[in-house]
Parts: structure tokens; sequence; C-alpha cells
């Protein structure tokens, strides 16, 4: 009996030892399945990337190009220009201008398109600016009595110009009438002729 006696342990050793074999392989294959899972996510997420790419024009190699923070989306820690920073036109222009010394030169330009707004319609019809040199704009006349108007309303043209293109830029103003004819040239001028006075007396 004693011959083929067995030990009572041995066949629950055998047991156990195959249930973890089975339970590695179960594990490994779960980690392969979760692998190949990732693989096949990563090559799809690839494609995606490099239709998008093919998209927008680029190739393998081309590096991709710098975007521009617009303004007032700045990220934290950005606060100082870096000179490279996107400006609205105006200001661009504006820089431009005063960097040229043009301020001048656009405040005149703008009396001389703007007149009849400055000075309204009335004034503007009979009056006209013909230059502006060193802070004088110079205005004619149509007339002699509109050239009298407009200096008893020099001050008053003068607080206006200063209002709508700044103080400082015409600092004075010069009427002169309509320009007196010319009796210089012409096949009737008679020799000696002094000009008006001779044909006025």
């Amino acid at each position: 009996m004693s011959g083929s006696s067995e030990d009572p342990g041995s066949g629950t050793d055998g047991g156990s030892g195959a249930d973890h074999d089975d339970a590695a392989q179960h594990e490994g294959a779960a980690q392969d399945e979760a692998l190949g899972e990732v693989e096949d996510a990563a090559a799809t997420a690839l494609s995606r990337a490099r239709a998008v790419a093919a998209g927008r024009g680029l190739r393998p190699g081309m590096k991709p190009r710098r975007r521009r923070v617009r303004r007032g989306m700045e990220p934290e820690g950005s606060a100082i220009p870096t000179g490279r920073d996107p400006e609205l036109l105006g200001d661009q222009i504006e820089r431009m201008i005063a960097d040229r010394g043009w301020r001048t030169d656009v405040a005149a330009g703008s009396v001389m398109s703007r007149w009849p707004d400055l000075v309204g319609s009335q004034v503007a019809e009979h009056s006209a600016p013909v230059s502006f040199e060193d802070g004088v704009l110079t205005v004619r006349a149509d007339s002699t009595a509109w050239a009298t108007q407009l200096r008893l309303l020099t001050s008053s043209i003068l607080g206006r110009l200063a209002e709508e293109v700044g103080p400082e830029t015409v600092v004075e103003l010069r009427v002169v009438g309509p320009s007196a004819p010319s009796w210089k040239k012409g096949p009737r001028r008679a020799p000696g002729m002094r000009g008006p006075r001779d044909t006025y007396g």
C-alpha cells in the first residue's frame, strides 16, 4: 500500500502551475492586443496629420511657418513688444509720418483738401489756399471785398485750423487779392506803357 500511495499535495501543485501558465499567456495576449491598438491609433493620427499637411501645401521636410500672435491674444509674459508684432495699418502710417518728419506736410495737405469743410462753403466759394510754407498759409480771394473779409476773419480761421490739424501747424494766414491783369504782352501793347495805371489813370 505504501508503494501505491501518492502525495496528496502533488496534484494540487501541478494544477496550480498550469493555472499560472494560463494566466501569464492571457496577460501577454492582452498586452499584445493593447499595444496593437496603440500602434493603430498612432498610425491613424499620423495619416490624418499628413492629410492635413498636404491640404495646406506642406511637404515632408518643410519647416512650418511661425504663426504670429494677434494683438490682444498674447500669452502671459510677452507684454514687451518684440518689434515683429503685427500692428494696425493706421499705427504704421502714423509712425512712418512721424519718423520721416512728414507731419507738417500731411497737415498742410489736409488743409488744402478740406478747405470748404474748415471755413464753410460760403467762404470757400470766394477763396482758395494756394500755398503753405514755413507755417504760413497763403489764401487767394476772388475779389478785393472778400480779401478784406478774410483778413477780418483771420483769427477765427486760425483757431479753426488749430483745432483740426493741431496747434503750431498754421501760424500765419496771408490773404491776397485776385490776380491783377497783365499788359506786358499782346499785339495792342504800346511801348512805354506802365500797366494798369496808364489804363485806368
